[in-house]
């Protein structure tokens, strides 16, 4: 027996079986009478075997981990992606490595290198520019990727419709009377967020009496919602790009005092997370199925295609207290 701990030559001498009965044993086991496996089985668990999985992917060149970069996991929105990539990846016997971008485009580009390094089956990941050439890169050195959050002619992706749903918000706003709409996000550079914008626009432009302004964010948090504060004073709809932006106002309305939602101000948010339910007053907001997205994604990866293949969901607008 090694100092590293027993081996699977180990495993065989005290079962009493030859080499590639235990590698079936752990590999193939339908291969295996049902006496020869609980005796192999009896000798991993009495010898405390544990199987050298990178090695035995290293030498079949086939991996059983799948990478996932996102802009910033504390958002619910990609924690619940994570979380559908998760069951999906566990159907296929896989394991799911979480990374977190920042929205720093060096240090997506160090996670990727490093999944690299680990011979990863391939990449999910939603890029923080519209640069990707890094990523065509690591296709070319096989490192398979798809896109989360994001269409691309050059790789297989996961999308919303974004510019369906920003019309379905501002258009909500307006049916609820609202003329004096902000809306609020940023940068406006990330593609996401310019496409809400672009079915904002396309919204007021159906209504010759309302009229769109923009609040442009550097992040899409709580803390920069609760900074817009007097900025909002002069609208009575906003349509905020993400629901943590928009939690961030409420926030800020309640602590001033001086805005009632949704008397003098309508809010409308974006994914649908689960504190958008929870908040002092409903959030309404426009849903993203995030699960499914994670789950849709893996699916496109451990598929074998030939040309990319782009699934776009369509969001849903879910009304509540804070636009009633």
């Amino acid at each position: 027996m090694s100092n590293n701990g027993p081996s699977i030559q180990d495993v065989a001498d005290k079962a009493g079986v030859a080499l590639g009965t235990v590698s079936n044993v752990l590999n193939n086991p339908a291969r295996v009478s049902a006496k020869t496996l609980a005796k192999v089985q009896t000798a991993i668990v009495e010898l405390g075997f544990v199987r050298n999985d990178a090695a035995r992917q290293l030498r079949a060149g086939i991996s059983r981990s799948i990478g996932l970069i996102v802009p910033d996991v504390r958002n619910p929105f990609f924690t619940d992606i994570a979380r559908g990539a998760e069951d999906a990846a566990k159907e296929q016997n896989l394991a799911l490595l979480l990374a977190n971008s920042d929205d720093e485009m060096d240090r997506e580009q160090a996670m990727l290198s490093l999944f690299e390094e680990q011979r990863v089956r391939g990449v999910l990941v939603s890029p923080t520019g519209d640069k990707l050439d890094y990523l065509k890169l690591a296709q070319e050195r096989g490192t398979k990727i798809v896109l989360v959050d994001r269409k691309s002619k050059h790789f297989s992706s996961v999308s919303v419709d974004d510019i369906a749903g920003g019309y379905l918000a501002t258009k909500h706003l307006l049916d609820c009377g609202r003329t004096k709409i902000v809306f609020v996000g940023g940068p406006v550079t990330i593609q996401q967020i310019a496409d809400r914008l672009a079915g904002a626009q396309k919204a007021i432009a159906e209504s010759p009496e309302a009229s769109l302004e923009v609040i442009e964010t550097k992040t899409l948090s709580v803390q920069a919602g609760r900074a817009i504060g007097d900025q909002i004073k002069n609208f009575d709809g906003v349509f905020a790009a993400n629901d943590l932006l928009a939690i961030g106002i409420m926030q800020a309305c309640v602590v001033d005092g001086d805005i009632r939602i949704p008397e003098d101000l309508s809010l409308v948010g974006y994914d649908d997370i689960d504190f958008a339910a929870a908040a002092i007053v409903p959030l309404t907001s426009v849903r993203q199925p995030s699960a499914e997205i994670g789950k849709a994604a893996i699916k496109l990866l451990v598929e074998e295609k030939i040309k990319p293949e782009n699934i776009e969901f369509q969001p849903e607008l879910v009304i509540r207290g804070s636009s009633r």
